[in-house]
Formats: structure tokens, C-alpha cells, sequence
């Protein structure tokens, strides 16, 4: 199990690799619906170079998949896991950088932005809920129709299916997104109650 230090730590190249070969798609064919170059992509698939996290979004997007399940298939999962401050961190683009606070494939995701995040150029759309909670600083987020200045303390939800985009507009703004998996959500969703003695 992974314990210290970041992303590059993760085997996250194995995992795309397998998902590529898994789908039937080339280095080349990735590399063209991705925007990123076959060398890299190799690279990647040889844990020998790190994707940042816009990257490894349009690498998910190329694969027909998300950033944090990628991630979340990179790890293993343990019945009680602790996620040290220092662990999983990985470049965002610009001064901006983004961790999983939460290790392996769970029932919930959750991604922790930090610094000049700027998620407002791409739009994003899940079928699963998330809400968004600012730690420090504010951010701009567009949800559904609207637009909305969240500050230090609040918290904004939405649905699945609300597209959404959002963007620090502090430099030391720090959001927290967290989101159910949607395949745990189909689990709970087909549990039953448990019956009472």
C-alpha cells in the first residue's frame, strides 16, 4: 500500500495501459484523442513520467473514463486508510495543484484543489452528486444555469447530470470536491433495509 509522498508514486501507468489495450486503442489513437504526445503517453504506461492532472483528465477522456477513477484504480484500498497532507499530490497546471484525500476505490471520491486552480475553462458533467466545500480563499462556480460566489466555510451542491466548471479567484483558495463513486451508488441504491429484530 502506498504510505508517503505523491502521485508519481502511484502505478497509475499500469493501470491506463491496461484500460488502452482493454478498449483496443494504439499509443497513437489515445495520443490523438487526447492531445498528448505518443512519447508521453509511453512514458506514463511506464510509470517512467507523471501526468499532471489536466493531463490525466484528457487521458481519462480519451479512455472514456475520469481522472479520479484512474487514480482510484491505481490504489489499494484499505478498511481504514489515513491520507497524510504530503501524500498524493500532483501538479494542476500553473501555480495550482490537486490531491485525492481519499485512497483506492471507495464509495465516495474526493479531490482536495489548491493555489490558482482553474477548472472554469472546461465544463464538467457526472452522473453522480458532488458537493463542493471552500476551505480557504473563494471561488467562482457555474452550476446548471447559474453562477455562484462561494467563500471560505460554504458549501455548494449539486445533482448528478448539473453540468458545472468553477475557478479559484483567490492565489491560496483551497476546495475540497467530493463526489460518490457511481458505482458505489448503485450498490446503495439496490441495497435492501436490513430487518429489525
Amino acid at each position: 500500500m502506498l504510505k508517503v509522498g505523491d502521485v508519481s508514486e502511484l502505478r497509475v501507468g499500469a493501470v491506463v495501459r491496461a484500460l488502452r489495450k482493454e478498449r483496443g486503442h494504439t499509443l497513437a489513437e489515445v495520443g490523438a484523442a487526447s492531445g498528448l504526445s505518443v512519447p508521453f503517453l509511453s512514458q506514463i504506461e511506464n510509470d517512467r513520467s507523471a501526468p499532471s492532472m489536466r493531463s490525466l483528465q484528457a487521458l481519462a477522456a480519451a479512455l472514456g473514463t475520469t481522472a479520479v477513477a484512474l487514480l482510484s484504480a491505481a490504489e489499494e484500498s484499505a478498511r481504514v486508510d489515513v491520507v497524510r497532507a504530503d501524500e498524493n499530490r500532483m501538479p494542476e497546471g500553473g501555480e495550482g495543484r490537486v490531491r485525492s484525500v481519499v485512497r483506492g476505490n471507495r464509495q465516495l471520491h474526493a479531490l482536495e484543489f489548491e493555489g490558482t486552480t482553474d477548472r472554469g475553462a472546461r465544463e464538467f458533467v457526472h452522473t453522480n452528486d458532488e458537493l463542493l466545500y471552500v476551505v480557504r480563499g473563494s471561488a467562482l462556480v457555474w452550476a446548471g444555469d447559474d453562477e455562484y460566489e462561494v467563500a471560505e466555510g460554504d458549501t455548494l451542491y449539486w445533482a448528478g447530470g448539473v453540468p458545472h466548471r468553477w475557478k479559484a479567484l483567490e492565489p491560496d483558495t483551497k476546495v475540497l470536491l467530493v463526489a460518490v463513486n457511481e458505482l458505489a451508488r448503485l450498490t446503495l441504491s439496490a441495497a435492501k433495509p436490513e430487518e429489525r429484530p
